[in-house]
């Protein structure tokens, strides 16, 4: 699988951060070379242009001579290299270069190939930068994430998992590369860290979503529900498109459940909780959401975003496509699904513990009294679906002055996009135990059976974790259920089309 800068897909992307090998197109050298040409003549003409021979930001009044061009590149990634917190995790490592790779590669970054194919050696040979998580605001690029990316490719700083930047290097049979005029500026202006955040997220987010259809149609069975709010009329007098597929996912899911058959006729309940009921509305408005911010994403990990540009004409242009406001409202869109996901699961998930809702046994406990059953499952999904909307607050509201108010206005994407593998994570624990919590109600129904999809769903959760028969230490059991929608067993174990994002975006 072969990378063409400007033209990468979203499965494509998603390839790089599961560490498939996706070398950048070689054809894009041309054009890499024309920018650089272009920055090595406005040096050659005696020529004043920023970021090639002027101080940064606030300082970009000032000359810098010849001889010193050098040193001001290589100043400039130390001076930022300023990150704190714990090391990205080495996929979003492995993707971040493979965006930033990419964007150099378009030819308007006015850098040398030697630069792009120090980054692809790097990737290729799993030299991955150790990369502080904190200490970017989302505009003029993340510079400090970046910065730590590119003081490895210089032979300073560390690489994963915490190896000196020069022995790692020289082990992979590297030399450090030296900058040359614009070329610092180009690798640390850019939005590729909030972006391969915001991507990991997106992926994560979307396996969670296809998990909690399943789980919620589990769920809806073994507490007897209805499938008539799911019926195809109903959505198509709304018309959103992710309401549509996900009733229609979720009928499909329930088709041929002999347990809603057994009380199809004679159910003196008029109507379902909402959180039964109503998740075509709210899975679909997330649903909706998602696919926005794959399609925001999808633009912005191919775009240029560093500054100043060079033309194919030979002119230099400053602008602001570091500036990561798309990043930052798709982020925020995805911590928003994420959040809804976890509070309508805990809510379906305090419906079949509770007896008078459910009718089964008091927190589907075998001897209850003597057993606690899933009691406190429940209040573990609680604490997450609080926490994670608590996390959920938008970030690109909070902006906050930087440089001496020359960055006067910035987006946090970094920090919208960052939290999303935990929110993630929470959501995917969540539905782990709602997961749980419906198998062993679905095991109150027998010897009725549910759907051909949902039995085998129910024959997943069942080979990693025994029926609930007493207490136990219930600990592994919920970290077994979260990994089945971590990784999509869950989903993919029922064998039924769920609604995707566009990845060929």
């Amino acid at each position: 699988m072969t990378l063409v800068p400007g033209a990468v897909t979203l499965a494509q992307w998603r390839a790089v951060l599961e560490g498939a090998a996706t070398p950048l197109d070689e054809g894009a050298r041309a054009a890499v070379e024309r920018s650089a040409a272009a920055v090595a003549g406005v040096i050659a003409r005696g020529e004043t242009a920023y970021g090639v021979n002027t101080g940064f930001g606030k300082l970009a009044s000032v000359r810098i001579g010849d001889a010193d061009l050098a040193a001001l590149q290589r100043n400039l990634i130390l001076s930022h290299a300023c990150g704190v917190g714990a090391p990205l995790p080495a996929p979003v490592v492995r993707l971040i270069m493979a965006m930033k790779a990419a964007s150099l590669a378009r030819g308007a970054s006015g850098v040398r190939w030697e630069v792009v194919a120090q980054i692809e050696a790097m990737r290729a040979r799993d030299v991955l930068p150790l990369i502080p998580a904190k200490g970017s605001v989302g505009a003029s690029g993340d510079l400090a994430p970046l910065a730590h990316m590119t003081a490895a490719m210089l032979g300073e700083g560390a690489v994963l998992p915490n190896v000196p930047a020069t022995r790692a290097l020289a082990g992979a049979g590297l030399s450090p590369v030296a900058l040359g005029p614009k070329e610092g500026l180009a690798l640390i202006n850019g939005t590729q860290v909030s972006t391969a955040l915001a991507l990991a997220g997106l992926f994560a987010a979307h396996r969670v979503f296809q998990a909690a259809l399943v789980s919620g149609a589990l769920t809806v069975d073994a507490l007897r529900g209805s499938d008539t709010p799911f019926d195809p009329r109903i959505h198509a007098l709304r018309g959103h498109a992710g309401q549509r597929d996900v009733a229609h996912a979720l009928r499909g899911l329930l088709a041929g459940s002999a347990i809603r058959e057994s009380h199809r006729e004679g159910d003196d309940r008029v109507q379902d909780p909402y959180s039964l009921r109503c998740q075509p509305q709210v899975m679909g408005a997330g649903l909706d959401l998602l696919r926005f911010a794959a399609r925001t994403l999808a633009v912005e990990a191919n775009a240029v975003t560093d500054n100043p540009l060079v033309m194919e004409d030979g002119s230099i242009l400053s602008g602001g496509n570091f500036h990561a406001e798309p990043v930052a409202f798709a982020a925020d869109q995805i911590a928003l699904v994420l959040a809804e996901i976890g509070n309508l699961a805990e809510r379906r998930i305090a419906l079949l513990v509770d007896p008078v809702m459910s009718g089964l046994p008091a927190f589907l406990a075998r001897d209850a009294g003597l057993n606690s059953g899933l009691m406190i499952a429940q209040v573990t999904a609680a604490a997450l679906a609080s926490e994670n909307k608590q996390r959920a607050a938008p970030a690109s509201v909070d902006s906050i002055p930087t440089s001496a108010n020359q960055e006067d206005h910035v987006s946090m994407a970094t920090h919208a996009a960052w939290r999303l593998l935990e929110m993630a994570e929470n959501a995917a624990a969540i539905i782990g135990i709602e997961a749980l919590a419906a198998a062993e109600a679905l095991e109150h129904r027998r010897p009725l059976t549910s759907s051909v999809p949902l039995e085998a769903a129910h024959a997943a959760i069942r080979a990693r974790i025994a029926p609930l028969l007493a207490d136990r230490f219930l600990a592994p059991d919920i970290a077994a259920a979260t990994s089945l929608v971590r990784d999509g067993a869950l989903a993919a174990a029922t064998a039924h089309p769920l609604p995707e994002l566009d990845t060929d975006a």
